[in-house]
């Protein structure tokens, strides 16, 4: 996605690289197998007992002070250090102003978790996972684990028990996994809180240009923006939101992302979408630089004429053949005058080959007729049938060339858009009154 001028695209805008709950669970499987009935007891670890003891008040060694009264000035100074203290607390104190419309702690830390969910930490979360099964707090949580299952199903055979505590098992490992993933997502946060923050100033400048011009995105476009990812990940909004909170990040946060991009969209065609031009030289420079297969998109309108080359093919008579052919070339005057010209040779051979794809022409052959101009003759090359002059008379386009043209135009005017967003929303920020705090 163009994040600055097209209308985000849901699949790609967020996707959420939480490790295989399958793969862990059979690395646990792995590494935890080892586990069996035959553990001793041993009891489960619990909370660490603090060897500190609190302070015991000591007597007054000191005269009493009388109590003076504080002076509103210092009253309201009191209040105002409290008021701070209990938002910055909150996360709701005001970390910066953007042309005096405040940005919220609460809200970087908002971003940064939003961020953080398409980090890559795919490496890293496995890492902590493995660290985890190695750890031997582990093997005596799954002993207690053990003994607890064995404890409370007495009177069941072995079998029952350890599919009993193989389940318990499986629940522990998803349970490391989780812990191992969000301890990954959260060693990403800190080093993304600048990103957030500027991205939410754009995001200001963003709004309030699209304000100014209105052409504000709906509440409603960006919900059903949010919609069509909850559909694709199989969920209605409302669980898809529950998935968020779950990882820590609030659904109206995307929202305001995807509000902001839609308008942004808007500010940018309605500024710069006239003067926007794509040559057909663009379009064609970029189309012939597509992956092979675009030779299929092309039908080239074709005529040959075949100078046979009687007996073997020695060398003297095919040099004879090619002078004729030469001769025939320099009196072509375009594909009207094809059939008269083969006539005017002895034993020449002429074909109207129509319309053929030029992926079905052999090399050479086929990049020198792409190449030739609609009109023109080849030089003489030796064929299976002898000396072969071949024609180009016209080509078409055909549908597949022109959907791979529209994609072309509309990739070039995207990229052209692009930069005149970065920098219109750069004289922006130049333009703008930034107050951090």
């Amino acid at each position: 996605m163009l994040a600055c001028h097209t209308t985000p695209t849901p699949r790609r805008l967020h996707r959420f690289p939480v490790a295989s709950a399958v793969w862990f669970s059979a690395l646990a499987a792995a590494l935890l197998g080892g586990m069996s009935v035959a553990f001793a007891q041993s009891p489960a670890p619990g909370p660490a007992k603090s060897s500190a003891k609190a302070p015991v008040a000591a007597k007054a060694a000191t005269p009493t002070r009388t109590a003076v009264a504080a002076s509103p000035a210092e009253a309201r100074s009191s209040q105002s250090v409290g008021e701070k203290k209990a938002l910055s607390a909150t996360g709701q104190s005001i970390a910066v102003l953007v042309n005096d419309e405040p940005i919220t702690g609460y809200e970087i830390q908002q971003r940064q978790r939003m961020m953080g969910l398409s980090a890559n930490i795919q490496n890293q979360a496995t890492e902590n996972f493995k660290k985890m099964l190695q750890n031997p707090s582990t093997s005596e949580k799954l002993k207690t684990i053990l003994n607890e299952t064995i404890n409370a199903n007495k009177g069941k055979t072995k079998e029952q028990v350890i599919a009993i505590f193989e389940e318990r098992k499986k629940q522990f490992a998803l349970s490391l996994q989780k812990q191992a993933v969000e301890n990954a997502r959260s060693g990403v946060l800190p080093g993304l809180k600048k990103a957030a923050l500027d991205e939410l100033i754009d995001e200001k400048l963003k709004m309030q240009e699209a304000k100014r011009l209105s052409v504000l995105a709906t509440d409603e476009d960006a919900s059903a923006l949010v919609k069509s990812i909850a559909d694709r990940n199989k969920m209605t909004e409302a669980q898809f939101a529950q998935h968020l909170k779950g990882m820590g990040a609030d659904i109206g946060t995307m929202r305001n992302r995807f509000r902001a991009n839609l308008s942004w969209n808007q500010v940018i065609r309605r500024r710069f979408g006239h003067q926007v031009a794509i040559t057909e030289r663009d379009v064609d420079r970029m189309v012939a630089a597509a992956p092979a297969g675009g030779d299929d998109a092309v039908e080239l309108e074709l005529q040959r004429i075949t100078l046979p080359v009687a007996g073997k093919l020695e060398q003297k008579a095919v040099a004879q053949r090619i002078q004729d052919a030469d001769a025939l070339r320099r009196k072509f005057g375009g594909c009207k005058s094809g059939p008269a010209l083969a006539a005017s040779a002895k034993d020449a051979k002429f074909e109207a080959l129509g319309n053929r794809k030029a992926a079905s022409i052999p090399e050479p052959t086929r990049s020198l007729l792409l190449n030739a101009k609609d009109g023109e003759m080849l030089p003489p090359s030796v064929g299976q049938g002898g000396v072969e002059l071949w024609a180009v008379c016209a080509r078409t386009v055909i549908k597949a060339d022109l959907d791979k043209r529209s994609a072309a135009q509309e990739e070039l005017r995207q990229k052209e858009l692009e930069v005149l967003a970065k920098r219109h929303l750069k004289d922006l920020r130049q333009d703008a009154h930034i107050e951090y705090r």
